[in-house]
């Protein structure tokens, strides 16, 4: 599982003209891919490590400042462009599997009592944010200790 964390200054995420999520103030914009052999173990890890990196402002995490997170669903965060001019999606959990996952960090992100707010799993998104740093983080699951 792969995630690129990025703290915000604002952020909202619109489908079809709509906006589905969004905040002001500072929180976190999270765009998550999942892999193929990716599991509950992995999804707890990488849910748990959002909440608690200390990347806010006075080192608080989302859990201690009780700000907001939205998360994205992001295949492509799997994409294999070593080969070629055309990136290989293989790696990437199918949809069927990856919503499932998806769906658990999110509940385990709401479970640390986090306001979280989702795009549209498969949708086209347009996603608005300011960037507050730049902080961007990436967490990939298979260099974190399960």
């Amino acid at each position: 599982m792969r995630a690129v964390v990025q703290r915000v200054k604002n952020a909202s995420v619109e489908v079809d003209g709509e906006v589905v999520s969004g905040f002001e103030g500072q929180g976190l914009l999270v765009l998550l891919g999942v892999a193929v052999d990716d599991g509950h173990a992995e999804a707890a890890a990488v849910a748990s490590k959002i909440a608690h990196l200390r990347i806010l402002d006075d080192e608080k995490s989302v859990v201690s400042a009780q700000a907001p997170v939205i998360l994205v669903s992001n295949f492509t965060l799997y994409g294999d462009v070593r080969k070629g001019r055309r990136p290989s999606w293989s790696k990437a959990a199918r949809p069927e599997a990856a919503v499932d996952l998806y769906e658990e960090v999110a509940a385990t992100l709401r479970g640390f009592g986090l306001d979280v707010g989702t795009g549209v799993f498969g949708a086209e998104m347009d996603i608005q944010l300011t960037n507050d740093g730049p902080v961007t983080l990436i967490i990939d699951s298979a260099e974190l200790a399960l």
